[in-house]
């Protein structure tokens, strides 16, 4: 037994690194790079479509019509929170999609609009959204204005 198994730190460490190139007696000469080919150059990159006799992730994949995460299909939500209703003319009285993009409230893209709770709501106000949280919802009604679900 030595000094260094018995201390709390043995072993904290981990394996030592492998020291290539130091000698044919320990991974020298090709450095474990084997003899000739194109990974044995210097500046070889370890390319991923090369997967050593198994049928390559590209070639798996469909080339047309496959998407991993269709972001256009994706609905475009917009978050507003109550707070921002202050920012609205004075006229308005109806808050919809409408009314929060002319206002520069939401983007234009937006096909979904959602409602927090954020703030506070000075004015009656109708409010025509997707969604609408619980606090939100509780704010609307408290200052006289209305929640319809679109």
């Amino acid at each position: 037994m030595y000094i260094h198994e018995v201390t709390a730190a043995a072993g904290r460490q981990g394996p030592n690194r492998k020291r290539i190139g130091r000698g044919i007696g320990s991974h020298g000469k090709t450095s474990g790079r084997g003899h000739k080919g194109e990974s044995s150059r210097s500046g070889a990159k370890g390319y991923l479509v090369k997967e050593g006799g198994q049928m390559p992730m590209f070639r798996k994949v469909a080339k047309r019509g496959f998407s991993a995460g269709d972001y256009s299909a994706q609905k475009k939500i917009a978050i507003v929170n109550i707070g921002a209703f202050e920012k609205l003319d004075a006229g308005v009285s109806v808050v919809n999609m409408d009314a929060l993009i002319s206002a520069g409230l939401i983007p234009r893209r937006s096909q979904i609009v959602r409602v927090l709770g954020g703030g506070e709501l000075t004015r009656a106000l109708t409010v025509e959204a997707s969604h609408v949280t619980r606090s939100a919802a509780q704010k609307i009604e408290a200052a006289g204005g209305k929640v319809v679900l679109s």
